[in-house]
């Protein structure tokens, strides 16, 4: 059967991850519901995770490594006195507690679990080890040295917690990298009683929340009735939190293809880091940075019509 053409659209579609679907699966989804053959997303989700899975369609999917909000945001339900094999509610009970866990003890520790901390990445989790998955090694019941990874919980709050059941929901927001099931381990054995990750819900991802995902069924009916291009948020979404830059027409007109733009004739702050740019009628051109040695503005990404898509 021959391959039907691409679409050809471009732009960010917020899907809310339903539960047992892995991020491949809404990806070959939306594939075929869109008939964009070119999506990218910014994040993983387990299985049995749900919530906010950003899809980049199109250009879009090119911004996969200069995302500027790459900390996400989750509502973790926990539940004391059990650790399992997965670090989670679905693996192999591997051992149980039934010791009462007051409230006040789960809230003293919790500042322990604030601001850098490290982490020993899961078995069951997609790091590569000597080039193999440590989820291919697990199953196959190898279990392997790993290396402890820095990461950063930028916030970390009791929401609720039921004592008689010694389950607890977590709200979080950490960096790029975070094993939320590892963090529940963790805790658990601080507390010596365990602890396993019994549900998992994705409130924030690259600066959008669930107020701006619709589900895959949404998605589905707007498709079918010729909706779906309404549904995309500009890929300028996705930057919106860089500082601006603002070029003239002949300005833009250069850096869509390329050209070095010098900073003196350039409105914007010259600093380090990435910055937004924009046409004169305040379209999203890309990605540029300012290269101070030289005194000129880079493209970096570029994600409208041009001649070039990276700094000559």
């Amino acid at each position: 059967m021959p391959k039907r053409p691409d679409t050809g659209l471009t732009g960010v579609l917020c899907i809310c991850k339903p539960q047992e679907f892995t991020s491949f699966d809404v990806v070959a989804k939306l594939r075929g519901i869109s008939g964009t053959r070119k999506i990218g997303h910014s994040g993983t989700l387990d299985p049995m995770a749900t919530g906010v899975l950003p899809l980049l369609f199109g250009q879009a999917a090119r911004a996969c490594d200069i995302l500027p909000v790459t900390d996400k945001r989750y509502r973790a339900t926990v539940r004391f006195g059990l650790t399992s094999d997965t670090q989670d509610i679905w693996g192999t009970v591997l051992s149980e507690n039934a010791a009462p866990l007051p409230r006040a003890a789960l809230e003293a520790v919790l500042p322990r679990f604030r601001g850098e901390i490290d982490q020993l990445p899961p078995m069951y989790s997609a790091v590569q080890v000597g080039g193999q998955r440590l989820y291919d090694l697990a199953r196959r019941g190898i279990e392997v040295e790993r290396r402890p990874r820095r990461v950063t919980i930028h916030e970390l709050t009791l929401l609720d917690y039921d004592e008689a059941r010694r389950e607890a929901v977590l709200d979080v927001c950490c960096s790029k990298g975070t094993y939320i099931r590892t963090l529940c381990h963790d805790i658990g054995a601080a507390l010596e009683v365990g602890a396993v990750m019994a549900a998992l819900l994705r409130t924030e991802a690259a600066g959008f929340t669930l107020a701006d995902c619709v589900t895959i069924e949404e998605a589905q009916e707007a498709a079918a009735a010729g909706r779906f291009p309404d549904l995309l948020l500009p890929v300028g979404r996705l930057f919106a939190d860089l500082p601006a830059i603002r070029l003239s027409e002949a300005q833009a007109r250069l850096f869509r293809n390329g050209v070095r733009l010098d900073l003196n004739r350039v409105r914007c702050a010259k600093i380090a880091g990435n910055q937004a740019v924009y046409g004169p009628d305040g379209q999203f051109l890309g990605v540029a940075a300012c290269n101070l040695e030289q005194n000129e503005l880079v493209l970096q990404k570029l994600f409208t019509a041009g001649g070039s898509s990276a700094a000559k």
